[in-house]
């Protein structure tokens, strides 16, 4: 190898060592246990700071800790193995028909005015409001940022939840979110249950009052559930039992086929009654 040679290819590797380098420095260290989750929270506070402001970290890490219910959650998700009708009797599929039925009525003018934009008929939206949880009425009762930040650590989906913290922060930033807010145990948020960076992907204004409010307004929780599906394939006047054209948004929204089947199900009920 010459001199010149030998040269390009050492500065190659330096160059190369180099891309590498920051990357492996900047990953705060994951863990399977409650230990070390303080010092990760100081390191990825110092991580953050190019993307979101001091204040903001301060704000939103101020009452974090270590959430055991959400790993308790996370490891132990067992009624989607049920059968549907096994999982429509625990989820309590007739009552959310026979509500959802009077929840449409009661609303005809906000489904009519979601439906001319997004393509999206009550039922489906209903169904997964009355699913996730009980239109309204139990949002989830685990500290949100706590619940994020978990996962976050947590090495079983370190890198996804690492995402959604970032998202979650954003929202806090912005001022669609408080530091102080609780939902369900993965995170989610609000009404229909977003994770974070679907909030920043598919949330709508419903109200017009110019924030994002998934957990006091219904009709931002309702629009931006329309636009999650519009955004994964909906298409206006379309079926959306197994195996019709819509059925594949109602997958995107959860990934365990007896959900899917429930709320085609209940969602069928609703807009055929």
């Amino acid at each position: 190898m010459t001199r010149v040679r030998s040269a390009v290819w050492a500065g190659l590797m330096t160059a190369a060592a180099a891309a590498f380098a920051p990357a492996a420095a900047s990953a705060a260290s994951c863990g399977n246990t409650a230990a070390g989750f303080d010092n990760w929270v100081q390191e990825f506070k110092q991580q953050a700071a190019g993307r979101i402001s001091p204040a903001t970290l301060d704000r939103a890490f101020a009452n974090v800790s270590y959430n055991k219910a959400t790993i308790r959650a996370d490891r132990g998700q067992k009624s989607f193995k049920l059968s549907l009708s096994q999982f429509m009797d625990k989820r309590g599929g007739a009552a959310i028909i026979s509500r959802g039925k009077r929840m449409k009525a009661q609303n005809a003018a906000l489904f009519n005015s979601i439906e001319s934009r997004y393509g999206v008929p009550a039922g489906p939206l209903i169904a997964i409001w009355g699913m996730e949880t009980g239109f309204g009425g139990f949002m989830g009762k685990e500290h949100t940022l706590s619940a994020v930040s978990t996962l976050a650590f947590d090495c079983r989906r370190s890198d996804y939840f690492t995402d959604q913290l970032y998202a979650a922060l954003t929202l806090v930033q912005r001022g669609d979110l408080s530091p102080d807010a609780r939902g369900a145990a993965h995170g989610e948020i609000g009404q229909t249950q977003f994770l974070p960076a679907n909030v920043l992907k598919y949330g709508v204004d419903g109200d017009g009052n110019g924030h994002i409010d998934m957990v006091r307004s219904k009709a931002d929780a309702l629009a931006s559930t329309a636009n999650f599906l519009r955004g994964h394939g909906w298409r206006p006047g379309g079926g959306y039992q197994p195996g019709e054209a819509n059925f594949g948004a109602i997958q995107g929204w959860n990934a365990a086929s007896v959900y899917q089947q429930a709320i085609a199900q209940i969602a069928a009920e609703i807009d055929g009654g």
